[in-house]
């Protein structure tokens, strides 16, 4: 019948109809973020080894996470960090999933602490398409007498600012 949703679950099938109430959990690729440490209380020599996890929807976020928490620990003088145990790795998690944002909300007894997602208005294709007009728009970076902006292919070079750029430093 044209318009009817088959869902498979458990290897069952159901319609439109049932496959609201059969597919409650989905398999997720998630990123697992693995560090362990050696933590020495203040004063003392001797250090205890633990270690705990994080999860991450993308490897982006996990990646620059396990950066910014080694880097964090390395400058402490009671924390020791194993870099052969510390890693970003793919993995795979059941994960509870709902039909619309209705459903989410209504599964969530917590009402004050619930954060709504934002819903971008301008999605990749607003942006890509002021690129390709703009990309239209100027020189090749190659022909003779061009001065920036212009292009390379697909990208924009844009012209440097010749101001000066104040530097920060640590003391």
């Amino acid at each position: 019948m044209e318009g009817e949703i088959f869902c498979y679950s458990r290897g069952h099938k159901y319609n439109n109809e049932r496959a609201e109430e059969a597919m409650d959990t989905a398999w997720i690729q998630v990123f697992v973020l693995t560090l362990s440490e050696c933590v020495a209380p203040a004063g003392k020599t001797v250090c205890q080894e633990q270690a705990f996890e994080l999860q991450f929807l993308t490897q982006a976020d996990c990646e620059i996470a396990l950066q910014q928490l080694v880097s964090l620990k390395q400058e402490s003088e009671t924390v020791i960090i194993d870099p052969a145990k510390a890693s970003c790795a793919p993995t795979a998690r059941q994960q509870q999933i709902f039909a619309s944002l209705d459903a989410i909300e209504e599964a969530n007894p917590d009402k004050e602490n619930w954060k709504a997602p934002k819903i971008n208005d301008t999605g990749p294709g607003v942006t890509l398409a002021s690129h390709r007009e703009r990309l239209a728009q100027l020189p090749d970076c190659g022909e003779e007498g061009v001065e920036a902006p212009c292009k390379v292919g697909e990208i924009i070079i844009e012209a440097g600012d010749t101001g000066s750029v104040d530097v920060w430093r640590r003391n």
